[in-house]
């Protein structure tokens, strides 16, 4: 596996990160000063190596720059901002 790079799709507004081909993705809805992270997901293949918390970290860190209000209806991302 190749070092991961992780690229901000804001007109998709989701966060991808891709390897060896597939793509991790951490999706999330804007409303107004308002961001809710509904979804991630890692392809099977490379689960179990923390990448999925890699996504959400990074997610949330430009989250927090921007001063948005976090909100998770993904279940995985809500275990970060509790």
């Amino acid at each position: 596996m190749t070092e991961a790079t992780i690229t901000h799709q804001p007109q998709q507004q989701r966060f991808v990160m891709t390897l060896d081909g597939a793509e991790a993705v951490l999706d999330y809805q804007l409303t107004g000063s308002q961001i809710n992270f509904h979804h991630t997901f890692v392809p099977p293949a490379f689960r179990g190596k923390g990448l999925a918390e890699k996504l959400v970290r990074h997610g949330l860190a430009w989250a927090k720059a921007q001063q948005y209000q976090l909100q998770a209806s993904c279940s995985y991302v809500q275990k970060f901002i509790r």
